[in-house]
Formats: C-alpha cells, sequence, structure tokens
C-alpha cells in the first residue's frame, strides 16, 4: 500500500496480516484521485471515509493537505492500525469504531468528500441504503460529493443525485452531487 501523493508521496505503509480488508488498489486509488483532482483543491478538506478498512484512502486524503478525516470502520484490529499511522505520520485523522449506519445515524457534521466501500459482498440493497442514508442525514456539503466503490455487479447509477462513474480494473466509482442550479450551470459554461 502506497500514498501516491502529496507531502508523503511513495511512502509505503504495510498493514498488519489478517484484517478482513480489499483495499483500494494503486492504480484505482491514483484514477480516483486523478478525478477528485479536477474538483476541488484538497487543502482543509473535510472527509468522511467510511468502511475505511486499512486507512489507505484516509491516509491519501491526509497527505495531499485534506483536514480533519473521519475514518469509521467496525473492526477494531482495522481502527487500531489507522489510529497508529495517524499517530505516526502526524495526520488528522479520528478513527471510529462503528458500524456505518448506526455512525450515520448520530453524526451532525456535515462533509466536503464522503468516500466509502463496503464490502463487495454485501447486497446491492445495502451499497444503496449507503448512499441514500448519506442524503438523508444531510452529511454531505452542498457543493460536496460522495463516492462509493463496488464490484460491476452492484449498479447504483439509478438512485438519487448519481452524478457520473469510472471503472478502472474490476473497481468501480460511483459519484454522487446535489444538484447544480441553473444559475450555477450558466457560470460555468460562461468560464469555459
Amino acid at each position: 500500500m502506497r500514498i501516491i501523493s502529496g507531502k508523503y508521496k511513495g511512502r509505503r505503509i504495510f498493514p498488519p496480516k489478517g484484517l478482513p480488508v480489499r483495499p483500494t488498489t494503486d492504480m484505482s486509488k491514483e484514477a480516483l484521485f486523478n478525478v477528485l483532482n479536477n474538483h476541488f483543491s484538497f487543502e482543509g478538506l473535510k472527509i468522511l471515509d467510511l468502511f475505511a478498512g486499512t486507512g489507505n484512502i484516509s491516509f491519501e486524503f491526509a497527505s495531499r493537505g485534506c483536514t480533519p478525516i473521519t475514518s469509521v470502520d467496525a473492526d477494531f484490529g482495522c481502527v487500531k492500525f489507522i489510529k497508529q499511522i495517524a499517530s505516526e505520520y502526524d495526520f488528522n485523522i479520528a478513527a471510529t469504531k462503528s458500524d456505518v449506519f448506526q455512525f450515520l445515524e448520530r453524526n451532525k457534521a456535515t462533509y466536503d468528500i464522503i468516500f466509502a466501500d463496503p464490502p463487495y459482498g454485501l447486497d446491492q440493497k445495502t451499497f444503496e441504503k449507503v448512499v441514500l442514508t448519506v442524503f438523508e442525514k444531510k452529511a454531505l456539503q452542498e457543493d460536496g460529493m460522495m463516492i462509493i466503490e463496488h464490484s460491476k455487479y452492484t449498479k447504483l447509477d439509478h438512485l438519487p443525485h448519481f452524478s457520473f462513474q469510472k471503472s478502472y480494473g474490476g473497481s468501480f466509482f460511483s459519484f454522487f452531487e446535489f444538484e447544480k442550479s441553473d444559475e450555477e450551470s450558466d457560470e460555468d459554461s460562461e468560464e469555459e
């Protein structure tokens, strides 16, 4: 696992064996952050990483200057590892051991970017519920973006706020945003 860009570019991180995870590949992660780079300036963005696993995505955001970052995972070993790396690298990451849906129910904060990487083995309805709950609980800033990583067998493009999808290898990323008002769309086309 490698940090691709930012302050700790090129740094390798070695999670302990036996964590119940499937980390996003470096190739997929690089492609994902290239997309995000076109939408955001990372410095100071508030991030929520759901089903955080090894913290792979959280560390990438932290290396690029995002702060604060909240990483949520139900596995004690994953949360412990994220806390350890955050401490070593002085990353502003709060790792929380929680079921994602319970966390979203309690959460009062809003975030610029919400990334979710549920286990691919979860059913379609669970993936849909992650997206729907984020919007229902108003966890995303109005100009923010939610990204959910999934396999080709999961279809999310029918959900409200779906914006676009990218695929890299066996991973798919579905992006969700609030619809821009006509006024904002006009400004965007004037800038082009």
